[in-house]
């Protein structure tokens, strides 16, 4: 996590809260770790989301257009990362 930090209100159903609690404690972690997991919690569904959106784009590509696309962003970003 960075160091510079920025401090959060949010609320949680009860049994939320209950089950997160229970969730860390059994794997060791203290209640510091709450934040981190948060963190790392929210990170992944963020990532998740932007990769749903970015499929749902493509959707209607045919499976060997797609994968044809996908070869040339390869080869063009190792193109540009060697060239640099």
């Amino acid at each position: 996590m960075s160091t510079d930090m920025t401090r959060w209100t949010v609320s949680v159903s009860r049994e939320t809260d209950i089950t997160v609690r229970s969730f860390l404690a059994q794997r060791g972690m203290k209640k510091g770790d709450l934040s981190r997991f948060i963190e790392e919690s929210v990170r992944w569904r963020v990532f998740d989301r932007t990769m749903a959106e970015a499929r749902s784009g493509f959707a209607d590509m045919e499976p060997d257009a797609l994968e044809d696309l996908i070869g040339e962003a390869v080869t063009a970003t190792r193109a540009t990362d060697r060239a640099s």
